[in-house]
């Protein structure tokens, strides 16, 4: 038999060639599909849990005016500005950098459990002040004005003067030193988020205690928020003392059950006859204008 040469023989390593060429793709597809599979994962895992992907506080901003050689470094924070009832809390908190308590969050991420124990660590770390604006504060100054007023009557009674104040929010305060508005800064800077916690759970404990002195509100369920038990008990109470007189769903609650508080409002579109009587002996010249 003659063969021809021109036909390549196979190579003794031929085979291992095409096994390590089949196996090449072989452990790209695996990988591919464990990646996919644990993407799917992930994703069916969040589904399930509805989990959001949200980073933490830092204390990054703290850290580098420390490196400054600016010393102490406060975050304030205030709690209960959408109520319908009870006061203002605002909280001030200069953490300490070699003990800060781990799980510190925006106190809206935290359950009340988890806000309780952060409340007591913090409280035992840190130096912490609170300051408190009345209904009739807010009442007298609006909502905004006694908010601002309670923060900086909180970073004044600080045990020690910062000599910089991070603040919740678009509005600086008016300090001694330096102050900072961060927006959304409860979810960015750890001394904020510390001083929402300490606002957040103060404020939780007051309306506790306000709801043993009027009861029938749930005070103590809603915190003196607008649900919809709140309001229906504005309806068939109608307010309290603690609730702000100037908020639409007290005033006319108030208007309800308490119509001689009302002020009438003038109707500034009526029309009103005005007599106007002219002396007789008086006598008007048609050219005296002219």
């Amino acid at each position: 038999m003659i063969r021809d040469k021109s036909a390549k023989t196979p190579a003794k390593d031929a085979p291992k060639k095409q096994t390590a060429n089949k196996a090449a793709p072989d452990k790209a597809a695996n990988a591919s599909v464990a990646r996919t599979s644990a993407a799917n994962a992930a994703k069916v895992a969040a589904g399930k849990k509805g989990i959001i992907a949200v980073a933490p506080p830092s204390f990054r901003r703290e850290r580098a005016l420390i490196k400054r050689g600016v010393w102490p470094v406060a975050g304030c924070d205030e709690a209960g500005r959408g109520p319908l009832a009870g006061p203002v809390v605002a909280a001030a908190v200069i953490l300490d950098p070699d003990r800060i308590p781990r799980g510190i969050d925006d106190s809206k991420r935290l359950t009340a459990e988890e806000r309780e124990k952060l409340f007591d660590k913090i409280c035992a770390t840190a130096q912490v002040s609170v300051a408190v604006a009345s209904p009739a504060r807010i009442d007298r100054d609006n909502i905004l004005r006694a908010s601002l007023w309670a923060l900086k009557r909180a970073v004044v009674a600080l045990p020690e003067a910062p000599r910089h104040v991070f603040v919740d929010g678009r509005d600086r305060l008016d300090t001694a030193c330096d102050c900072e508005a961060v927006i959304g800064g409860d979810g960015i800077v750890l001394s904020i988020a510390a001083a929402s916690i300490v606002a957040k759970v103060t404020r939780d404990r007051l309306m506790c205690a306000l709801a043993q002195d009027c009861p029938g509100y749930g005070f103590e369920q809603h915190k003196g928020y607008a649900v919809p038990e709140h309001l229906d008990a504005l309806d068939r109470l109608g307010p309290s003392i603690h609730h702000r007189s100037f908020f639409a769903p007290v005033a006319a609650a108030r208007a309800k059950h308490m119509p001689w508080t009302v002020d009438p409002v003038q109707d500034l579109f009526s029309v009103t006859e005005v007599e106007v009587q002219v002396e007789a002996s008086v006598e008007i010249d048609a050219s005296a204008g002219l």
